[in-house]
């Protein structure tokens, strides 16, 4: 058994959840969180932590550390964690102090980094592989990158659409041709025609459309159906799902630096959890989104789904949350070389080193790891059968 946390009593979960404001980290010149340094602060026992979207099974590692105790047995008396149905950009309420701590994907922080002068720091990669998809139908002639010029490429938006065009540049492709065309979080856009290749996650949109019944079968959509273009077999791929903290706080504040490796280590006892468990764990995040003020509305295969795929994502034979020094130089340069369809640049020089740190995410796992929990480990993907509409 690769890790022997054992889901405890869940409270019945009403989400309050509110920000984490954290620091981000400066290349391992932050104070260490020893029993030594614990004497000369209080420890924090209230942080916030922000999502990036609604309570669903891309954030289970943070849901099942609330609800099975993980933040409690290291010390918080209390963790709220905020979710934004897109009203709220996570690193933008990480500058503002209103969270602790922030989930976002990387190149739209360092979009932000580089248009604002803030210091923020990625402490821990959660999601080691781009989970992000751009998907057709079958014979439409948009079978790879290279078919994107001219064509109604589908996107969310909110910096969503910059694994596009580092994938264009690095194919060389004139990004101005493309008429990004904002489709909202579903399939309807490409169902309904208004764009040539739709965005979908591996984990969401694409089960999405594959839950839908092809009116000319009378059965489910199959996966010959679409072509499908993954961003991971570009050159485009780029980082996603990280935690971000306060690079300032993290250098002067030894409590929010303690507070940091702290906070990993519950999430990655949720993550371990949510790897070794993945029907539970998709159970918990169904029950947290069916009685949450806001969620977005999905069924608990869907869940389940997505559990799995998320679990692909973060278990690809890494150390949990570490960051990839290869992976993330080539998120550098796809956000470099990237020119939207209006000719504007993402970012135009390399990030400080500040910008990531492995200190706190390899403390939190060396603690663990003294303490017995067996933090490495890869997943073993279970059959997940789609059902209409996720139900």
């Amino acid at each position: 058994m690769r890790h022997s946390i054992r889901r405890g009593l869940v409270a019945a979960s009403t989400l309050t959840v509110a920000a984490l404001t954290l620091a981000a980290c400066s290349g391992g010149t932050s104070e260490s969180t020893d029993d030594a340094t614990t004497d000369e602060f209080e420890p924090l026992t209230e942080i916030s932590l922000q999502l990036q979207w609604l309570p669903q099974a891309q954030f289970a590692g943070y849901y099942i550390a609330q609800e099975m105790g993980y933040f409690e047995e290291e010390g918080f008396d209390a963790v709220e964690i905020v979710p934004s149905g897109g009203d709220i950009v996570p690193q933008d309420a990480l500058v503002a102090g209103d969270v602790d701590f922030a989930i976002a994907w990387v190149p739209k922080v360092l979009g932000t980094l580089e248009a604002s002068g803030v210091e923020l720091t990625d402490i821990a990669q959660v999601f080691q592989s781009s989970g992000t998809l751009q998907v057709s139908w079958a014979d439409d002639g948009i079978a790879s990158v290279a078919d994107f010029e001219g064509k109604r490429i589908g996107s969310w938006g909110f910096g969503n659409e910059w694994e596009i065009f580092a994938a264009m540049a690095a194919e060389g492709l004139d990004s101005t041709t493309v008429s990004i065309t904002t489709q909202d979080f579903s399939m309807n856009a490409l169902l309904d025609g208004d764009v040539d290749a739709a965005q979908a996650m591996t984990y969401n949109e694409w089960a999405q459309i594959l839950e839908v019944v092809n009116p000319e079968t009378g059965e489910l959509y199959q996966p010959e159906d679409f072509d499908v273009v993954s961003y991971e077999e570009t050159e485009g791929a780029m980082l996603q799902d990280a935690i971000w903290a306060d690079t300032e706080r993290l250098d002067s504040d030894p409590a929010y630096a303690d507070a940091a490796v702290r906070f990993l280590k519950a999430i990655t006892k949720g993550w371990l959890y949510a790897r070794d468990n993945p029907e539970d764990a998709a159970s918990i995040v169904y029950d947290i989104a069916s009685n949450a003020e806001a969620a977005f509305p999905v069924g608990p295969v869907h869940q389940l789904w997505q559990m799995n795929e998320v679990n692909k994502l973060i278990w690809t034979g890494a150390d949990f949350g570490v960051v990839d020094a290869a992976a993330w130089d080539k998120t550098v340069a796809g956000a470099l070389s990237a020119v939207n369809q209006d000719g504007l640049e993402l970012i135009t020089a390399e990030p400080s080193d500040t910008a990531y740190s492995n200190e706190y995410i390899e403390q939190a796992l060396a603690e663990l790891a003294d303490e017995g929990v067996e933090v490495s480990g890869e997943y073993t993907p279970i059959e997940v059968t789609l059902t209409e509409g996720g139900q």
